[in-house]
Parts: structure tokens; C-alpha cells; sequence
């Protein structure tokens, strides 16, 4: 089965800055590998016009799908919406389903002009439903534009990403050793690479509260048969440099 790819864009310059670190992006990988979608790429643009149009027609073109977060509140610097509207040849238009919702949770003192701005989408999209704060997302195309606010993000993933085409999900297995050094068997494993190309090898050092160190090797693909097979083979790697092997990660594990 031919996987889906999907390219990420975040999108907000209190990323670029520093300011503010991302939280949306584990929260979509892991809705996409369990929906059976490879995410590919993830990039971070600032808030330019410019520079959103332009990337969002790349990635448009080169991916199957593009799910964006950030900047479709109300403030001046919120101009996703309207970058995408006109990346995606489509005018902005007022969507009323969308603003009598805003004006019912609002109270129409409360829903002013730049409150507004929320209910308006590229014409011809599909409002991504906000469980948490009315304002809609939208998809246009392979185009899906979703809030940044972490909470917001990940209640439009959560009720987007299961209604989009299903592929085989990845499947992950891995081992574990104390004492294991990745300079030990680096050659050994990229080895093993070439012989499982479809299946990503990795390597990954821990550190234990208790002071015990060693590595996790983990193998990642789509395909259950060979991920079975290629974890088979980093077993072996380990039992051939003298440590016992543990199924699954260390526990507790430390980024080392």
C-alpha cells in the first residue's frame, strides 16, 4: 500500500523567536502514523505573507498533504487564513454557519469586527470543527489550516486526522542494552540499514536516574513483517558486541 506524505508547516514568529516552543507537532506525527500517514517534513515560516503563500503552494505541490497551525485568530498578525486563500486561488469569503456559531458562543456584544475575522474562509473550504473554542480551522484542497494553541491544535487533530484515507499505520519495535556504545556499532548497524532500506534504523542513547546508561535500537516502518525481521536483526547486533538485549526502550529514559 502506497503511503500518504504530509508535510507540517508552524507557522508564527513566537517560534522563530524563541518565545513560545512547539508543542503541535508530536501531537500530529503521532495521529499520522496511526492513521497510516508518513509525515516528511516540518518546517517553521514566520508570519509573512510572502513566504506563507509561497510555502504553502511548494508543499501543496509536493506532498500529499499540508496541515498547517497558527496565526487564524483575531489579531493583525493572525493572516494564515487569507495567505492560504490566496495561495490556493480561492477568495476569502464570510462563512455564516461559521459566524452564527462564533456570535451564539461570543454574545453579540462581545463578537467585534476582529473577532469576525475567525468566521471567514477560503471559498469553497471545509470548516476543521474547534471543540474548545468555536473558531473554526478549515481544509481547502489537500490544505488542512488548524489553530497553534496546543489545546485548540490537538482537538482538530484529533477530529480531522481519522476522517482522512487510511493507510497501513507504522509499527515500531525496539531493544535495549545497559552499556551498550553507539560507537561500537555504528558500521554494524548501517549495515543492517542497506539490508532493511524500507525500514528506519535508529539508534538512541539514554541516561537512567540510577546512573545506568546504554542505547535503544529501534526499528520503524510500515510494513509489519520486515520491522519484525529487521528487529530480530538488531537483536542479534547486540547479543554480537557481549550485552543482553531488553525488549522495548529503558524506562525512565533520559535524552542523553
Amino acid at each position: 500500500m502506497l503511503q500518504k506524505t504530509a508535510c507540517f508547516l508552524v507557522i508564527g514568529n513566537e517560534i522563530l523567536s524563541g518565545r513560545t516552543q512547539d508543542a503541535n507537532t508530536q501531537v500530529l506525527a503521532q495521529a499520522l502514523n496511526a492513521q497510516g500517514i508518513r509525515l516528511m517534513e516540518v518546517r517553521v515560516i514566520p508570519d509573512i505573507e510572502d513566504r506563507i503563500v509561497r510555502t504553502v503552494r511548494e508543499c501543496s505541490a509536493a506532498f500529499d498533504l499540508v496541515f498547517t497551525s497558527g496565526g487564524i485568530g483575531p489579531t493583525h498578525d493572525d493572516i494564515t487564513a487569507e495567505c492560504v486563500a490566496t495561495a490556493m486561488g480561492a477568495p476569502l469569503v464570510r462563512h455564516e454557519e461559521s459566524f452564527r456559531l462564533l456570535e451564539a458562543a461570543l454574545g453579540a456584544d462581545r463578537f467585534n469586527a476582529a473577532r469576525q475575522r475567525m468566521a471567514y474562509l477560503p471559498e469553497g473550504s471545509t470548516p476543521i470543527l474547534n471543540l474548545v473554542s468555536v473558531a473554526p480551522g478549515f481544509s481547502i484542497g489537500n490544505v488542512h489550516v488548524m489553530a497553534g494553541v496546543p489545546s485548540i491544535f490537538a482537538s482538530m487533530v484529533a477530529w480531522l486526522v481519522p476522517q482522512l484515507e487510511k493507510g497501513a499505520p507504522l509499527v515500531s519495535a525496539s531493544w535495549h542494552a545497559a552499556g551498550l556504545k553507539e560507537g561500537d556499532f555504528a558500521a554494524d548497524l548501517a549495515t543492517l540499514q542497506k539490508t532493511f532500506p524500507t525500514v528506519d534504523l535508529g539508534s538512541y542513547p539514554y541516561h537512567l536516574p540510577d546512573g545506568a546508561s546504554g542505547v535503544a535500537l529501534v526499528a520503524k516502518g510500515y510494513d509489519g513483517d520486515l520491522v519484525g525481521k529487521a528487529a530480530l536483526a538488531l537483536h542479534d547486533l547486540i547479543m554480537a558486541h557481549g550485552r543482553e538485549p531488553l525488549a522495548g526502550e529503558a524506562a525512565h529514559k533520559q535524552p542523553a
